[in-house]
């Protein structure tokens, strides 16, 4: 188990973060650059040292301030995979995977059993006697990978490995890499500024915004109930603050937010409440729509953003008041002319609203 309390100023930027994740385990920290997620990693391998707070791994503690503990970097069980893999050009793939068990003084022949395991571990063993500038994108991962787990070390730390493969080389990699992930029986700490990532890949997602984890939780609990208009932002959905104001037959409410009312299911409380809206439950029109649709907003779209991979579904925000965003086909888009400017409605339905506190 990973605990780490980290707190660190770097000039005008303050990081103050809580994480902790299980043996097992796939943390991934996502947010825009500069929000802190490879400061957290440089943090927990020693490369930087916090100002405050306290980093322990199981039943060892590598860092407390208040207690004057610090483990130096080389004394931290960690293996690192950053952005550019930083594999040596000048070793084959078998010298660079065995760097780390011989410069811990592993024996020869243990060293090379080890690098052989780990080779096959990642289906590179016929690529031993390559060089890092022979192999393409994901090979290069995978070499990299291997690098950083012959310690077998209990904390695993991977600082974007994905960003520098082309959109095709990602999709595959990223699956392969999550069933790695699911095989591990170490601590790994991901970090992405890609939501899609995050979901594929984490067990626990963590989101830093300004060096603050914004929320953290299982998957499942940031897709359910994300907690801020950022968080809702980074999983594609729509999600509202308001307070109910009153109730209509068929269990729906009319619920004010901000100088709008939304009618949804009824939450059963007086409380205020997150209504929470997926795209997909919102249609566009260019006039007033027919049909049971209870939730009509009217505005100017402010963008169109083609949603990845293949960008046959496009995510259309309105200057509504609320402001929504409605995800729809290429075709939808193309069919109505939607435009930047153009005003148009969008509607969804009240039992397209889940609502909870």
């Amino acid at each position: 188990m990973l605990r780490a309390h980290l707190d660190r100023r770097l000039g005008d930027f303050h990081l103050s973060a809580r994480l902790e994740a299980g043996r097992a385990e796939t943390l991934v920290l996502v947010g825009e650059s500069g929000s802190g997620k490879s400061t957290v990693l440089r943090l927990l391998a020693g490369l930087l040292r916090p100002d405050a707070g306290r980093i322990a791994l199981d039943d060892t503690v590598w860092f407390d301030a208040a207690a004057g503990v610090e483990l130096p970097p080389w004394r931290r069980a960690v293996g690192w995979v950053p952005q550019d893999y930083a594999l040596f050009p000048h070793l084959t793939v078998g010298e660079n995977v065995a760097f780390g068990l011989r410069s811990a003084g592993a024996p020869a022949q243990a060293t090379w059993l080890a690098v052989r395991r780990t080779l096959e571990r990642f289906g590179i063993a016929d690529l031993a006697a390559r060089r890092p500038g022979e192999l393409s994108g994901g090979q290069q991962q995978r070499a990299a990978l291997a690098r950083a787990l012959a310690l077998e070390p209990p904390l695993l730390l991977l600082d974007e490995p994905l960003a520098a493969l082309d959109v095709t080389t990602r999709r595959s990699v990223r699956a392969e890499l999550r069933r790695l992930l699911e095989s591990l029986p170490c601590v790994t700490v991901f970090v992405t500024h890609s939501p899609a990532e995050a979901l594929v890949l984490g067990d626990r997602i963590a989101v830093l915004e300004g060096g603050r984890v914004a929320q953290d939780g299982p998957r499942e609990e940031l897709l359910r109930h994300p907690r801020s208009g950022y968080v809702a932002e980074l999983m594609g959905l729509n999600l509202f603050r308001g307070r109910v104001v009153s109730r209509a037959p068929g269990g729906v409410a009319r619920v004010a937010v901000g100088g709008a009312t939304l009618m949804a299911m009824d939450p059963g409380t007086e409380d205020e409440v997150f209504l929470l809206v997926d795209p997909r439950e919102v249609t566009l029109h260019l006039g007033s729509p027919a049909g049971s649709a209870q939730n009509l907003l009217r505005g100017a779209i402010a963008e169109i953003v083609p949603e990845p991979p293949q960008g046959d579904r496009l995510r259309v925000v309105l200057a509504s008041e609320p402001p929504i965003v409605a995800e729809v086909t290429a075709q939808a888009v193309a069919a109505l002319a939607l435009r930047p400017g153009l005003e148009v409605t969008a509607a969804f339905k009240a039992t397209g609203v889940r609502s909870y506190r």
